[in-house]
This record gives structure tokens, sequence and C-alpha cells, in this order.
């Protein structure tokens, strides 16, 4: 992609990001590793981190400890379902358990093709009983929990959301869906690889799904849950946030999403980016175009959960 269709803040660090093959086996060993590390650059003051085991995957736990605010977050990394862990997104759940006053539970999801779906939602869907049963302990509300995630995490929250609403019991109180994994269809069309998106290409993308899966994506039908593009009725659902950049492979499926949605009668506050690629608020977390991005996510929380009382700078 040329450079010139990035933001001029983002450019200085994608300039020189070269084209990542998530989807090769070898790579995929390499960054599970490295990602299982947390950044050196934590911000997670004023915040207590546990690590916890439930049935064959594990959790971390951030609680605010000062300013609790009675609400909650369950969290999913991405990675394209092949690679990540919940310690890289140790900043971003602090910030939000220290910002926002929230008991955080993120979720390190067994990854494809080892544990293809529905695995990984499994976990998930775990981890949300687990906070849910868990909640009084943590001074949580269990009605105040909220589901979200980045990417492919994304796209777990969104499939999450949906398995709650049909199993019944308490809804989440709203859905945090930042440039999400929503449709394996995007795989499938191969006209989107001459595009070379920046970090998260067509081929990557292919890959993921593909492992995800167990099978090439595009087929005429999936299981539930598989997708949450695939689902033909979103009615009913928790109110959704959706942040992606309009150049980012994501922004067709995305937007999409959010447009049915509201077709639906559900609330979505779908933002645009302009300029911006897929991960950009991870690779340039201190540009503007990132701090603000991070700042309507925090806005809608707190209108969402009812924080009353939080002061967003």
């Amino acid at each position: 992609m040329d450079i010139q269709k990035i933001a001029p803040e983002l450019q200085v660090v994608y300039r020189y990001l070269p084209p990542i093959p998530f989807h090769k086996r070898s790579l995929q060993r390499i960054l599970r590793f490295a990602l299982r590390l947390p950044g050196t650059a934590r911000l997670t003051g004023g915040v207590r981190i546990e690590k916890q085991v439930i049935g064959r995957f594990k959790i971390r736990v951030y609680r605010p400890t000062t300013g609790s605010s009675g609400a909650g977050l369950l969290w999913m990394h991405g990675g394209g379902f092949v690679v990540g862990s919940a310690a890289q997104d140790e900043s971003i759940c602090a910030g939000f358990a220290r910002d926002l006053g929230l008991v955080v539970v993120s979720v390190d999801y067994r990854l494809a093709p080892e544990h293809p779906f529905p695995a990984p939602l499994n976990d998930c869907f775990a981890a949300w009983r687990w906070l849910q049963d868990l909640a009084p302990d943590y001074g949580v509300d269990p009605a105040r929990i909220a589901v979200g995630g980045l990417s492919a995490g994304g796209g777990l929250a969104a499939c999450l959301a949906q398995q709650i609403y049909d199993t019944g019991g308490i809804p989440p109180a709203a859905q945090i869906l930042v440039y999400p994994m929503l449709d394996d269809r995007t795989g499938a069309d191969r006209t989107l690889d001459e595009l070379a998106h920046p970090l998260w290409n067509n081929q990557n993308n292919r890959g993921g799904w593909t492992a995800y899966l167990g099978h090439e994506p595009g087929q005429p039908a999936e299981p539930e849950y598989a997708a949450a593009s695939r689902r033909e009725d979103l009615s009913g659902l928790a109110s959704a946030w959706i942040g992606v950049g309009d150049i980012d492979l994501f922004f067709k499926e995305d937007r999409a999403y959010a447009e049915r949605l509201i077709s639906a009668g559900v609330e979505c506050d779908l933002q645009v980016v302009p300029m911006a690629p897929h991960g950009f608020q991870v690779v340039v977390p201190r540009a503007k175009i990132s701090r603000e991005f991070y700042k309507k996510i925090y806005h809608f929380l707190a209108r969402e959960l009812d924080l009353s009382g939080v002061v967003i700078k």
C-alpha cells in the first residue's frame, strides 16, 4: 500500500514496518513466544494483576487499587486466531482498569490450528460464566459487564455476544469491537490480496480463517457463531461500539456489520478513522489519532456502564 495513504503521524512507523506473514507456521511459533511477554513499556500503575486458570486456559484479572466503579469488562486479544496472548494487551487492560475503575478479565484463549473453532469461543464463554459467577467477589455488578476485543478478539467478542443472547441469562452491557475480524468471506476474496494492507493483509486473513475454521473460508455456510457476520438476525444484541480505519482490510465488513446492527434496532456507534491501517493504535500508541481513538472507547463505556463520576482525560 502507498505510504501516502496512511495518516502522516503514523507514517514514521509504518514506513519501516515490513510485511509480516502471520499465516506461516514457522513464524507463528516465534510470535507465540514473543507475544506471551508483556510489553516493556507497560503502564500498569494503580492496578493489581492476578493470574487464574479456568479448565484448559488462563485469564489475567486487572483490578484498580482505588476508585472501583463496580463494572467489568471481559477482553479478548487479537492475533488472527493463530497468535497472541492476554499478556500482549497488558497496557490496554490496565488502562481500562485504572482510568475507568473496571475489573478487566483478559482471556488467554486457546489458538488455532491446534484448537480450531469452537475451542477459542468456548474458552471465552467459560470466562464469561466465571466472571458472572464471581462478580460479587470482585465488587462487580453482573449486569454492568461489557465484552470487547480487538481484531480476532473483536470477532470473538461479537460472536460471544450472540451466544450469550441465545443462551439467556444476564446479557453483556455493551460490546467494544476494535477493527473486529467478523467475516470469513473477506479472506476468500483474492482480489484483496493485491492491495497489500499494512500489518494484516488478506493472505494472513485467509490463513487465520483457514486455521480457525479447519477449511478455506468463504464456504456457503458455517456453524453458528463461527463468524459473526454470518448471523442473519442481529436484533436484541447488546449495544456496540465499532472502531476501524478506512484503509483497514476489515473496513467494509465492519461497516456492513454496524449498518446491520442499526437496521436491526441495536444501538451502534461506528467510528471510522481516516487514513488508519490495522493495529494503528497499538503500533503507534502515542499518536494523537491513537489517543483520541481510546478516548472515544472510554466515553462509550462510561455511558453504557454508568460510570458516573469518572473523569476521562
